[in-house]
């Protein structure tokens, strides 16, 4: 089976600030990986550049097979492929929170405006936000416009979501709502590569845990095996400080 992604050999520097320094890695369908490492060591990079925000120096990215870091490949119709939600919810403050999350729906994807609505409060539902529809994002908790900005993103079914430290903006209380939510999208069998300083999560939903330092894998492995008996010495110095 041919993988979601396939990274093979990334480089990427911004001046003499090399961030990332030659990164392998696949993605299988309906697989759940989760990046972990320190600030700095080059996960919210990694994602960029899967998703084309920055361009690589080196090596090559494949999605579904297709070489999507070829010069000449169409950015536009690549990201409509792949769901992306950040730290901050960018939902746009003057639409509705059915129109944030049927935006994309819309414009890139074409579709009649009733599938659109009916696809959209279905996904509203989903979240538990269907009585929200018709509210602008500054009535809702940070936590709800993290659900929406994870219902916008998945709304066109895209083949990857991309998750960068989708938590680390929102209050505590609310951190939960919102790995519940990426946990539900598990168990529909969404592709999932996305970084994360929850490292309970991580082990609750990740297939597989990659552990960036310095802008390389210094070590991978399903949670089990990496958070309970790391093989480097790096990897358990790591785990030591962010769980002690």
């Amino acid at each position: 089976m041919t993988p979601v992604l396939q990274l093979r050999g990334i480089v990427k520097s911004f001046g003499s600030n090399h961030v990332l320094r030659g990164i392998d890695l696949d993605v299988s369908p309906h697989e759940v990986v989760v990046l972990i490492g320190a600030s700095g060591s080059g996960k919210s990079t990694l994602l960029k550049t899967t998703n084309l925000l920055e361009r690589i120096d080196d090596g090559q990215i494949l999605l579904a097979g297709d070489d999507i870091s070829d010069p000449r490949a169409d950015v536009d119709a690549v990201r409509a492929r792949i769901g992306v939600v950040f730290q901050h919810y960018n939902l746009f403050p003057h639409l509705t929170v059915l129109d944030n999350v049927t935006l994309a729906l819309r414009r890139v994807h074409k579709l009649a405006r009733q599938e659109c609505q009916e696809r959209g409060l279905a996904l509203l539902g989903r979240i538990g936000l269907a009585g929200q529809a018709r509210d602008y994002p500054d009535r809702l908790s940070g936590g709800q416009q993290q659900r929406v900005a994870i219902a916008r993103a998945i709304a066109p079914d895209p083949e990857l979501l991309l998750l960068d430290e989708i938590t680390s903006a929102l209050d505590p209380q609310l951190v939960g709502e919102v790995l519940d939510l990426v946990a539900e999208l598990k168990q529909s069998g969404s592709t999932i590569l996305m970084a994360t300083h929850e490292i309970g999560f991580a082990r609750r939903v990740a297939d597989r845990i990659v552990f960036l330092k310095d802008g390389t894998i210094c070590e991978q492995g399903p949670p089990s095996q990496l958070l309970d008996s790391p093989g480097r010495a790096e990897t358990a110095e790591f785990l030591s400080r962010v769980l002690h």
